[in-house]
C-alpha cells in the first residue's frame, strides 16, 4: 500500500441529519468529543426535505459518510431504512444513530442509555428506584427498555390515555422478568411515590404540565424533563411545588447519547463533564 493513498488518509465524516437542524447542538458536541480523543474526522448539519431523507441519506453515504445521527422527524423512516437493529431500536421503534459500512446500514437508538447515564451522572441511580414515565409516544418508547435493564425495581408509565400507557407496557412485557413494569393515566400515578419521574410528553413545548395528582414525590426524589433549553419547565415548576426534592432538563441526556452515539462509531468513550459543563454555562438556568 502507498501511505501517501488519500484512501488511506481521508478524514472521516459524519453528520446529524433533521427538519428543522441549524438550532442542532450536535455538531458542537462531536467537535469536542473528537478534539478531546484526537479522532480525525468531521461533523456537520444536514438538512434533508421532508420527503427526501432517504435519497439525503444515499447521497451521504455515497459520498463516503461513515455515520449519521437522526433526529426529528425522521427517526421512524431511518429504522424502516436500516438493515441491521439493535435490540433496544427494534423496540423503541425509532433509530437516532446510523452507522455505515460495507453491507449498508446499523441502526441504534441511544436515547435510553443517554437517560441512564445522565441520571446516574446526578447521582440518581435507576436501579432499585421507583420510577414514573410520562408519556406513551416515541420519547417514551426509546427509554423503557434501558431503564428496566439499568434495574428500576418499579416503572410506571403514566398517559392521558391510558390504554395507549397499557399497550407500551404490553410492547416491552417480554423484557419485564421482574414483572415491575405497570401502565394507568394519570390517576393513577401516585398509587405509588416515586423517586424519579420523568417527563416524556411533549407537554413542555408547550409551557404545559400533565395534569398530576399530588403525593407522587417520595423525599429526596428527581423530577427530570426530557426537554432542555427553557429553564424551568412548566412541569418542573409543578415538580417542585408537588415536593420533588431535584429537577432537572434533558441537556444531560442529549450530551450523554451523542456520546454513545460516538462510542459506537469509533470505539473510544469521550469524558462527557466537560462538554455538559459548557452547554450548561450556555443554557437558561432552572433556578
Amino acid at each position: 500500500m502507498n501511505p501517501a493513498d488519500p484512501a488511506l488518509t481521508m478524514t472521516d465524516r459524519y453528520a446529524v441529519i433533521g427538519h428543522p437542524i441549524a438550532h442542532s447542538k450536535s455538531p458542537a458536541i462531536h467537535a469536542a468529543f473528537a478534539a478531546q480523543t484526537a479522532q480525525d474526522m468531521t461533523y456537520e448539519a444536514l438538512l434533508a426535505p421532508l420527503d427526501g431523507f432517504v435519497e439525503t441519506v444515499a447521497r451521504f453515504r455515497e459520498q463516503g459518510g461513515r455515520g449519521l445521527n437522526v433526529t426529528v422527524p425522521f427517526k421512524e423512516e431511518a429504522w424502516r431504512l436500516t438493515d441491521r437493529l439493535s435490540e433496544r431500536a427494534r423496540l423503541a421503534g425509532a433509530v437516532n444513530t446510523l452507522v455505515v459500512d460495507g453491507h449498508g446500514f446499523s441502526g441504534d437508538n441511544t436515547d435510553g442509555a443517554g437517560l441512564v447515564r445522565d441520571l446516574e451522572f446526578l447521582g440518581c441511580h435507576p436501579a432499585g428506584a421507583r420510577v414514573m414515565l410520562l408519556g406513551a409516544g416515541g420519547a417514551a418508547r426509546g427509554v423503557v427498555l434501558p431503564l428496566l435493564e439499568a434495574g428500576a425495581a418499579r416503572l410506571f408509565i403514566a398517559n392521558r390515555t391510558p390504554d395507549r400507557a397499557r399497550a407500551l407496557q404490553a410492547h416491552f412485557a417480554g423484557h419485564d422478568a421482574r414483572g415491575v413494569l405497570r401502565a394507568g393515566g394519570w390517576e393513577d400515578a401516585a398509587s405509588t411515590p416515586c423517586d424519579i419521574v420523568i417527563n416524556a410528553t411533549s407537554a413542555s413545548l408547550s409551557d404545559e404540565a400533565p395534569p398530576l395528582p399530588a403525593g407522587l414525590y417520595a423525599p429526596d426524589s428527581l423530577a427530570y424533563d426530557m426537554v432542555y433549553g427553557r429553564g424551568l419547565t412548566a412541569f418542573l415548576a409543578q415538580a417542585r411545588a408537588q415536593g420533588a426534592a431535584r429537577v432537572a432538563d434533558g441537556l444531560g441526556m442529549l450530551v450523554e447519547q451523542a456520546a454513545e452515539a460516538f462510542a459506537l462509531w469509533r470505539g473510544v468513550r469521550p469524558d462527557t463533564a466537560p462538554v455538559r459543563a459548557q452547554l450548561r454555562a450556555a443554557t437558561p438556568s432552572l433556578a
